[in-house]
């Protein structure tokens, strides 16, 4: 059996995991990042130091591995080995592939997220078989994947593909990137809990708040899902406009792209058939001739969390 190594940095927690042959997680270790109280290399020496455990609760060393592949929510370059920006760390263009290098010795291969769980769901999958596909993971921001001709694809640099901060609303709500409008402003779920809360404060009425409060006063991109599928009304408006958003941004990927199929991910995945149902309904009326070409099937990631270290194991093969 052959063994690889993936590893997930975030900004909560940095995990590592070995994968097999078949794809699966045999083993895993995770650490806390804390990156924003501690200096880029501390962190990277943690990012070695959970491969190494991790290698060795499956009793395996680094030797046993022909290279590290690394994913984090950032912008990465590839070819450069730079994590150049990112909002879980406030790094800026640190030389991560190089730093880790020096401790494992071994290549390294690093890769955006969202990069790491297409490959990772198309080895082994919701998009197995498949050679072209979208991925947009929804989650804290949108995420996104390209798979074009059975390969990867992130655009001349490695840092394309960004469809969460692409152009979608002029003079929209303003987003995390600096910008006003993009997808990411309205389909996320930190969207969503904003259109949540808005839609609260009109309705005093509305069953969201007793949701809430059943949640330790917590509003999450449940709240709005959890109530729709109840049948509060106000609830039912928030769902049903955000379904309307993330279709919106499906049509424009498959319109450019015209994928095999069409992945989402992220939390609001669990929303199961009240979300997969509406957006594969609406997105047939927005993709450009939709009705007559047809429309590529809309469907939930099956590996969640997983995907980002499977994918990242096998960064160097896409």
């Amino acid at each position: 059996m052959k063994y690889r190594i993936g590893i997930d940095l975030g900004g909560t927690a940095i995990k590592a995991g070995i994968v097999d042959e078949n794809y699966n997680i045999v083993c895993r270790h995770s650490v806390a990042t804390n990156a924003m109280n501690r200096s880029f290399e501390q962190v990277v020496e943690d990012m070695a130091a959970a491969a190494v455990q991790a290698a060795g609760m499956a009793g395996l060393s680094l030797s046993d591995f022909p290279c590290v592949g690394v994913g984090t929510p950032s912008c990465i370059s590839p070819k450069t080995g730079l994590l150049v920006f990112s909002n879980n760390t406030n790094w800026r263009n640190v030389p991560i592939r190089q730093e880790l290098e020096k401790h494992l010795k071994l290549p390294v291969y690093i890769g955006n997220d969202a990069n790491c769980a297409v490959v990772g769901e198309s080895v082994t999958g919701a998009a197995r078989g498949f050679q072209d596909v979208v991925m947009l993971t929804l989650g804290t921001g949108v995420g996104s994947g390209l798979v074009i001709g059975g390969k990867l694809y992130a655009g001349a640099d490695g840092m394309g593909a960004e469809l969460g901060h692409t152009p979608f609303i002029y003079g929209g709500e303003p987003c995390t990137c600096g910008a006003c409008g993009c997808v990411e402003a309205y389909a996320s779920v930190t969207a969503l809990i904003r259109d949540t809360k808005r839609a609260m404060a009109e309705h005093p009425e509305s069953a969201m708040h007793e949701h809430a409060a059943r949640h330790g006063g917590a509003v999450t991109g449940k709240t709005s899902f959890d109530c729709a599928k109840a049948g509060d009304a106000a609830a039912l408006a928030v769902a049903e406009r955000y379904c309307d958003y993330v279709a919106a941004a499906i049509a424009g990927a498959v319109t450019v792209f015209r994928p095999q199929i069409v992945l989402i991910g992220g939390g609001v995945s669990n929303a199961g058939a009240f979300l997969l149902d509406r957006l594969n309904e609406r997105a047939v009326r927005r993709v450009f001739a939709g009705d007559i070409i047809g429309v590529p099937p809309i469907v939930a990631a099956k590996l969640g969390n997983d995907a980002g270290i499977v994918g990242a194991a096998y960064l160097d093969q896409w």
